[in-house]
C-alpha cells in the first residue's frame, strides 16, 4: 500500500491518480498521556491503521493528486540517520575540493565515518518549498532511498534487519557544502524532503535493485541504481543499531550516488525512485537570510 500525509495532516491512500482520504481510520490510535512516548504514532500502529482504512475506501472522498499538497508522509520521526558516502561513484567525485573541503576520501565507506543524524526541524514533504541558505555557498542536492523503520529494535542482525522496515520513500538530503560536520551543514530547515508517500514493503520485491533518477530544471544530474550501494540496508540497519535503538518512524537515508551538484533559488527538482512514485519541488525563489553568516557565527 501507499499512505500520504497532505494538506491540512489530512491520511490519504493512494489509488492511481487520486488520493483517498482515509483520516478517519486515525481513530484507532490509542490516546497519549504525558511523557509521550518516543517514536511516530502513526507508524507504530501502522497495521491497524492501514486495516482500518481498507474498511472506509469505499465511500472515501477521493481527491487528484495534482490538487493536494503533500507533507512528509513520517511526521514525528525520532531520528533522521544518515549514511556518507555510500555509493562508490560518489566517493569519487566528492574528492572534488568543492565537497571534499580538506577531508581525506581515499578508500572510505560508511565504516569509516559511521553515521550522521540530522535535525528532525529540517523534516519537509515534497508538496512544500526548500528554502536555501547560506548564498555564498555551494548547495547541493543528494537523492536518496530512505528506509522508515516500523518496529523497535536495537543490536540486530543482518540477518534479522528487514524484519523491523516498515516502508520506503524518495528522499533528498540538501547540504551547504563546507568544512563543517554534516549534522550541521544538513540540519537547516527544509534541508531534509521526503515523499511523495510512504510504499510498504510488500510492494517492494527488493529495495536492493531500485532505479534512482534526479533531474535539476530538466537536466538530468543523477541516475544509478540501490546495487550499488556500498552499505546495504540490512547492512546500515544493523551498524545504526549497534549504536542507539531504532523506533518506529526513524529514517534511514542510505546515501547519494554519483552526480550531486548546486541548486539556486528558483530551480525545479524532479526526484523518482523505481517502484515508489515521482515528485517535482521547487526551490524557493529566496535565500533565508540569517542574522549572521556561518563564516562570521
Amino acid at each position: 500500500m501507499k499512505y500520504c500525509r497532505f494538506n491540512e495532516d489530512r491520511l490519504g491512500l493512494i489509488q492511481g491518480d487520486e488520493i483517498l482520504d482515509i483520516t478517519a481510520a486515525l481513530d484507532v490510535l490509542p490516546p497519549q498521556q504525558w511523557p509521550y512516548p518516543q517514536g511516530d504514532l502513526l507508524i507504530t500502529h501502522l497495521d491497524k491503521v492501514l486495516d482500518r482504512a481498507l474498511t472506509l475506501t469505499a465511500t472515501a472522498i477521493r481527491l487528484p493528486l495534482q490538487q493536494v499538497r503533500l507533507k512528509s508522509p513520517v511526521a514525528n520521526p525520532s531520528k533522521i540517520i544518515n549514511a556518507p558516502i555510500n555509493y562508490r561513484a560518489h566517493t569519487e567525485e566528492a574528492k572534488d575540493p568543492a565537497i571534499a573541503h580538506g577531508r581525506d576520501l581515499d578508500n572510505k565507506t560508511p565504516a569509516d565515518w559511521g553515521l550522521f543524524l540530522k535535525a528532525n526541524s529540517s523534516l519537509i514533504g515534497c508538496g512544500e518549498e526548500i528554502v536555501l541558505r547560506c548564498p555564498e555557498r555551494r548547495n547541493d542536492h543528494e537523492l536518496e532511498l530512505v528506509v522508515v523503520i516500523g518496529k523497535p529494535c536495537n543490536q540486530v542482525g543482518r540477518a534479522d534487519a528487514m524484519r523491523y522496515v516498515a516502508g520506503y520513500m524518495i528522499g533528498l538530503d540538501m547540504t551547504v557544502r563546507g568544512p563543517e560536520l554534516p549534522s550541521f551543514r544538513k540540519s537547516a530547515d527544509t534541508y531534509t524532503v521526503c515523499g511523495p508517500w510512504l510504499t510498504t514493503t510488500d510492494e517492494v520485491e527488493d529495495p536492493g535493485k531500485l532505479d534512482l533518477f534526479l533531474q535539476v530544471n530538466g537536466e538530468t544530474r543523477q541516475s544509478a541504481n540501490t546495487r550499488s550501494l556500498v552499505f546495504g540496508i540490512a547492512q546500515l540497519i544493523e551498524y545504526a543499531s549497534s549504536m542507539y535503538t531504532l523506533l518506529p518512524g526513524d529514517l534511514i537515508f542510505t546515501g547519494t550516488p554519483a552526480g550531486v551538484g548546486p541548486v539556486r533559488p528558483g530551480d525545479a527538482i524532479t526526484a523518482s525512485i523505481q517502484q515508489l512514485g515521482q515528485f517535482t519541488l521547487s526551490v524557493s525563489r529566496q535565500y533565508s537570510l540569517a542574522a549572521t553568516s556561518i563564516q562570521s557565527a
